[in-house]
């Protein structure tokens, strides 16, 4: 009797530890909702909402969804996240989707491509996709028309691919005809198959670009992570995941020419405190998580506060409205979704006179809540796109956990599934719903005449003009030169004949003529472009000096430009404009760089010409003492004795001797210079004249002219 009593109350125990182990996992996290029931947690800004296009089992694990020149549309599925891919099992898959009974949502979808490791972006090309999916960038084309891909082409490979939230990834067709990728900074040495016998390329530090149709590949500025795309004039703003916004003001074909410079154009153009109102609360792990995180940092005694809610750390997708459906005053908004805390936020972005000239900052109607803020802890908006119609599409990854488990202490995940959920998958259409419905037919533009094509570039949904553009070049079709070439001289709206400009530009039709008429435009866009077009046109005297006299445009992004692309002319040239630029603009960073960046804005004929103009060394201040710095470390770097030797004299002549934090600044910067310099010949005159000149030396500058005295010896 006794022996029953005790197994009943054994089995109660179990059972109630059972019941209570079960109710903890409820508690820990939520379980999955329809696509429908998602919709209904969703608190969306008035006047707009979000309706299915596509979702499981046509669709699953999406991370981007792109529409061909045709109106296709394809999804790419990251089917291996959160784990490394194994080589040769991949699991991520791409699919055209089909809307068969034309209702606006996806009842059909085809598998166009498998087996593909990491793959994360897409974009239409030549009848085909540009895929990611590292450590390879692919193209793949359906020859035969049944929807699957029969070329498979590695074009570029070497990308980093340990991480997959850190790869390659997040392609974009830019006006300028380049196609842009981030990289996140990470370390490849990246080679073109269709070009063996070209170098490998090292992208460590930067993000990439390419362009096929002239066999290009380059660095880029940046450090973008899972989103990234351009205004219409093609500034990047891309996405980190605790940066939800940066750009880069300079690009890094500048930064790179000279190689003596190590400064990295990356900027969060953010600037108010990162806060997000998210609905959801941050699920048990990151809490306990985060916890850990800050005992430990008060342990050690850092200055530094982690935060498991209300601060952006999954940002994804930034993606700029460039469309024809939503209120005028959405058109350059700013869209990222973050995953983590389950909601879409939206920045209106600025823009000033000053560098880095592009501030991000939220909308009136948007002060204390976000564009979309879900209580299904579930939805992951990682991505978004522009559709044909005016719509954003907005990708959902739909899953449970949403990070990788490399960052999760083992203690913390043994009853997490990060599998959970990759059998689901959303993607909305994200509509206005206080305007008139339009239907929007799709472009089928394989089907049309060039000339028909040409009026899209004109279109008030930028996927069309830039979708347009691509195909005329792709074509190859020299008969729309002429019509090109009018509606660039004679259209009223400057984006339209942007686009006309460089649709010239991939035909080859360019010239200084028309290169000359954009660079003297109205139109402040197109100014910039034209700066950076007349780099190609050294030779042209008349060109050139328009340039060179660019640099004092009223628009601050156009004199920035003009500044950086005079650069590549002869220093007799640009060295008084430079000169100028410094004595106006020295205490802009961004200014100082674009100068210092070339030849002729790091040379001592610069400091020379500073100081026949009489003004900038009357009296100092830090901004011009980070410049002599700066200036004096390139030379140091570069090496050459007659320039070195040029300003150690510089240095001891009346005028600069006499302010000790001159010469202070300008030895520091040589010193550094020297150390790094990668010419280890020292000419024994110049330690010679650092010796003689540390005796004639003021007090306080004896130990800097003794540091350039040991540099020297040393190389």
């Amino acid at each position: 009797m006794k022996r029953t009593n005790l197994t009943r109350s054994l089995l109660l125990i179990a059972v109630f530890a059972m019941v209570c182990s079960s109710c903890a996992k409820k508690k820990k996290y939520e379980g999955s909702r329809t696509p429908e029931e998602s919709i209904e947690t969703f608190d969306i800004l008035d006047g707009f909402k979000a309706e299915v296009f596509a979702s499981e089992p046509q669709v699953k694990d999406p991370v981007e969804l792109t529409f061909d020149e045709d109106g296709n549309a394809y999804s790419i599925e990251m089917g291996d996240y959160p784990y490394k891919a194994v080589r040769g099992q991949g699991k991520g898959i791409i699919r055209k989707l089909i809307d068969k009974d034309g209702d606006g949502r996806i009842d059909t979808s085809v598998v166009f491509a498998d087996k593909l490791e990491s793959g994360t972006s897409i974009l239409p090309w030549e009848g085909g996709l540009l895929v990611t999916a590292a450590p390879d960038l692919l193209f793949l084309k359906d020859t035969t028309g049944d929807n699957r891909a029969d070329i498979r082409e590695v074009l570029f490979t070497g990308f980093f691919q340990d991480n997959s939230e850190a790869q390659i990834t997040s392609l974009r067709y830019g006006v300028d005809n380049w196609i842009y990728a981030n990289n996140g900074g990470q370390a490849g040495e990246i080679t073109f198959t269709r070009k063996p016998d070209v170098p490998a390329l090292q992208i460590k530090g930067g993000d990439f670009r390419f362009r096929l149709d002239k066999g290009l590949f380059e660095v880029e500025s940046g450090a973008g992570q899972y989103g990234l795309d351009m205004d219409d004039l093609g500034h990047r703003f891309y996405t980190n995941n605790s940066r939800h916004i940066s750009n880069s003001p300079i690009a890094a074909r500048y930064l790179k020419r000279h190689g003596h410079m190590n400064f990295k154009s990356v900027v969060n153009i953010y600037a108010a405190e990162p806060i997000m109102y998210q609905a959801t609360p941050a699920p048990w792990w990151r809490a306990e998580r985060t916890k850990a995180r800050n005992e430990n940092f008060q342990k050690e005694k850092l200055d530094r506060v982690e935060y498991a809610e209300g601060r952006f750390t999954g940002a994804s997708g930034g993606t700029i409205y460039a469309g024809d459906t939503y209120p005028k005053s959405f058109y350059g908004s700013h869209f990222i979704g973050d995953v983590a805390g389950s909601l879409v936020h939206r920045d209106i972005i600025e823009l000033s006179n000053e560098g880095p000239f592009f501030a991000a900052k939220r909308s009136a109607e948007e002060q204390k809540r976000e564009f979309i803020a879900a209580t299904d802890t579930w939805f992951r908006p990682c991505n978004f796109t522009l559709g044909y119609d005016g719509n954003l599409y907005m990708i959902d990854m739909y899953r449970q956990h949403i990070e990788t488990p490399v960052s999760i202490p083992d203690s913390l995940k043994m009853d997490m599934d990060f599998d959970r959920g990759n059998d689901f998958g959303r993607i909305y259409r994200i509509v206005y719903n206080k305007a008139t419905p339009k239907k929007v037919l799709p472009p089928h533009m394989t089907k049309q005449f060039t000339q028909e094509l040409i009026p899209y570039l004109g279109h008030a949904n930028r996927w069309w003009r830039l979708t347009a553009q691509r195909v005329i070049i792709q074509r190859k079709d020299k008969g729309a030169i002429p019509a090109l070439t009018k509606l660039f001289n004679t259209d009223k709206n400057p984006i339209t004949r942007l686009h006309a400009l460089y649709t010239l530009e991939g035909l080859d039709a360019l010239d200084a003529g028309l290169v000359t008429k954009a660079l003297t435009d109205a139109d402040a866009g197109l100014r910039e472009h034209g700066a950076i077009l007349a780099e190609r046109y050294q030779s042209d005297a008349a060109l050139s000096g328009l340039l060179v006299k660019a640099i004092n445009d009223p628009v601050g992004l156009v004199a920035m430009q003009a500044t950086l692309s005079t650069g590549q002319l002869p220093a007799a040239q640009v060295v008084p404009a430079f000169a100028g630029v410094i004595e106006k603009k020295y205490k802009d960073l961004w200014f100082t760089t674009a100068v210092l960046s070339s030849d002729p804005g790091s040379s001592f004929e610069l400091l020379g010409q500073l100081a026949k103009n009489g003004t900038f060394f009357n009296g100092t201040d830090s901004a011009k003492l980070a410049f002599m710095k700066n200036i004096s470390i390139i030379i140091g770097s570069r090496k050459s004795v007659t320039e070195v030797g040029k300003l150690m004299e510089f240095l001891a002549s009346p005028a600069v001797k006499a302010n000790a934090d001159w010469v202070q600044s300008a030895l520091s910067g040589l010193a550094t210079g020297l150390k790094k310099s990668k010419n280890k010949a020292a000419a024994p005159a110049l330690l010679n004249t650092a010796k003689k000149l540390e005796g004639s030396a003021a007090e306080e500058n004896k130990k800097g002219w003794q540091d350039i005295a040991e540099a020297l010896k040393a190389s």
